[in-house]
């Protein structure tokens, strides 16, 4: 929809704020010219003119330029208060790296989390991040300063560099949520970077879920996944040795015979969460690695507008 923004070519010419920016230009630039010019950064401060309400406060410049009314939204109506949580547990660095597959599920969410810092800083949101593995690793205050982000992204940049140890790291998914409900105090939007392979039950993290919800936060799940490898199951047909990240537990065996069973239950799992956030009315968003950050970033902004 907006063209496929291609990371890796921008990353050989600077740090990770310089590549968010690129990346969120040219994803501004899209939208304008795409027919969901309503998500963008210029419509996060308006809201649609109903008809009847006063024309004190159209936004008449814009509507030079769209053709449609829009009402200025006041500064305490636009502020927006996010905390992005990211995984790095050892599934996160699946698949290897290599030419064809220059990102992994780790690399893919840190530049998204990246051009989101960078866009929630031109709305003026303040944002806080949260690392966790097997518990929080990193936690910041939710701020809007320059120092802040610039502090968020040299904490992101952190975990780009290969790790020696990144096997046997578990996911501590639903006790993180937890401590995330019980320290953020004040209403936010919670953003979830994960690939959900935990050890934990689906009642575990129904529960931290409700503890979320109970204390008004807004919930945007992003489920980071390898779909060709870890939904569709496509290796090919003979002997291969299958190693569990993070518990180290091997098994050889045929892809081809067993590739039926798995997707049906993978499925069965991905369709029970997926019903349970929606009862909790938690968006809950496939985020295949092989598509463009852009994706990313008009899920969060359409998220955005239903809550501001």
């Amino acid at each position: 929809m907006y063209g496929k923004i291609d990371i890796q070519e921008l990353a050989k010419f600077g740090n990770l704020e310089f590549v968010a920016k690129q990346v969120v230009e040219g994803f501004i630039t899209g939208l304008h010219r795409s027919p969901f010019h309503g998500f963008s950064v210029e419509f996060a401060e308006h809201r649609i003119y109903n008809t009847g309400e006063s024309t004190r406060h159209i936004d008449w410049k814009l509507y030079a330029k769209t053709d449609k009314l829009f009402i200025k939204r006041f500064e305490e109506e636009t502020n927006l208060r996010c905390r992005i949580i990211l995984d790095i547990s050892s599934s996160m660095y699946f698949p290897e790296i290599t030419k064809e597959y220059p990102l992994n599920k780790l690399g893919y969410s840190i530049y998204s989390i990246a051009s989101m810092i960078e866009l929630l800083k031109s709305q003026r949101d303040g944002v806080g991040l949260t690392i966790f593995e097997d518990g929080i690793k990193f936690d910041s205050a939710i701020k809007t300063s320059n120092a802040h982000h610039k502090m968020l992204f040299h904490e992101l940049e952190k975990r780009m560099t290969p790790q020696q140890d990144t096997l046997n790291r578990a996911t501590s998914l639903a006790n993180v949520l937890h401590e995330v409900a019980e320290n953020n105090h004040k209403r936010s939007l919670v953003v979830l970077f994960s690939d959900f392979f935990t050890s934990e039950s689906m009642d575990e993290l129904t529960d931290a879920f409700l503890h979320l919800k109970h204390n008004r936060h807004e919930v945007l799940i992003f489920n980071v996944v390898d779909k060709k490898h870890e939904l569709d199951f496509e290796f090919p047909n003979r002997p291969t040795t299958f190693i569990d990240l993070e518990t180290g537990e091997k098994i050889k065996l045929h892809p081809g015979e067993i590739k039926n069973a798995f997707k049906a239950e993978v499925d069965s799992v991905m369709k029970e969460l997926k019903l349970k956030c929606t009862q909790f009315k938690i968006d809950f968003i496939e985020a295949d690695i092989q598509e463009s950050v852009a994706f990313v970033l008009q899920q969060y902004l359409i998220k955005r507008q239903k809550i501001i």
